[in-house]
């Protein structure tokens, strides 16, 4: 099946940075670009409740404002724009089947509404199957420098983070740029220390060596398969949150993986993700592992 790259709007700047960072990526990648729109009549028996014809006219005119805009900038762009009868959470995660990615618009912090990174935004991350990159804007423009190193995060086990590298070496041989892949470690209560992992760390030279091997092995396929794809290591003891998050200045994008998890309220983000996609001056993009 083929694949495509599906961008929320929903006439926000936020959402037309992101539909504009998405149609780029788009055309990095050779992939066609989808813009969905979600709008589902609710009728509500309220004063000043627009009518069923005039919302629909209303949905109908943001989605083709979006993708007027899109097609101007990027003629040579594979485009199509459809409105999706469904909340927008729905909507998102019902075009996941074909999606290389899902493209949101972020304001960072505060609770917000449509696409934005608020309620919204954040349970399509807590529960989408694909790669989600949330886009900030600056006056209408995604939040991105032309040019810089993709930044990802590697945590745990080589197969825990194995989808987050994969993405990010694929995003950075699509732009032509190189990866920066970061490690955080922090010291452990002694008693977390199990006698097998005492050994590794001492045959390994100590704790940094054995954190730098780690990362070694962990980035060990993706450069075979990657090899014309310049890699940074960089591993500081620090949360992982800080950690990257300060290396993500002058970044195309940051990588962060995001496993299953389920709250009281419903899946979670995690800790990690949660700090990038609110603080992170550039694209976040949160991918599922496993």
């Amino acid at each position: 099946m083929s694949r495509e790259i599906v961008a929320g709007v929903d006439g926000s700047p936020e959402s037309l940075a992101a539909a504009d960072w998405a149609a780029r990526e788009a055309l990095h990648r050779g992939l066609p670009l989808r813009l969905a729109h979600a709008w589902r009549w609710e009728p509500l028996d309220l004063p000043l409740v627009q009518d069923r014809a005039t919302q629909e006219q209303a949905a109908e005119a943001v989605l083709r404002e979006a993708e007027a805009t899109v097609a101007g900038r990027y003629p040579g762009l594979a485009l199509s724009a459809e409105v999706l009868p469904d909340t927008p959470v729905a909507a998102l995660l019902g075009a996941e089947e074909r999606a290389e990615m899902l493209v949101i618009g972020s304001r960072g912090h505060g609770a917000v509404t449509g696409f934005l990174l608020g309620s919204y935004g954040q349970q399509v991350i807590a529960a989408a199957t694909r790669p989600v990159v949330a886009v900030r804007s600056r006056d209408g423009e995604p939040a991105e420098p032309p040019t810089g190193h993709v930044v990802v995060g590697q945590l745990g086990s080589p197969e825990d983070s194995a989808a987050a590298l994969g993405f990010a070496f694929a995003t950075a041989a699509a732009r032509g740029a190189s990866v920066r892949a970061v490690r955080a470690w922090s010291l452990p209560p002694l008693y977390a220390y199990s006698p097998a992992s005492m050994r590794l760390a001492d045959e390994a030279g100590g704790l940094v060596p054995y954190e730098e091997k780690a990362l070694r092995e962990a980035l060990s396929p993706w450069r075979e398969r990657y090899p014309d794809v310049p890699v940074t290591e960089h591993v500081e003891l620090g949360s992982a949150g800080q950690v990257l998050l300060s290396g993500s200045g002058a970044a195309q994008l940051l990588v962060v993986g995001r496993r299953a998890k389920r709250g009281a309220v419903g899946p979670r983000i995690g800790s990690v993700a949660h700090a990038a996609l609110h603080l992170a001056p550039c694209p976040v993009a949160v991918v599922p592992q496993g």
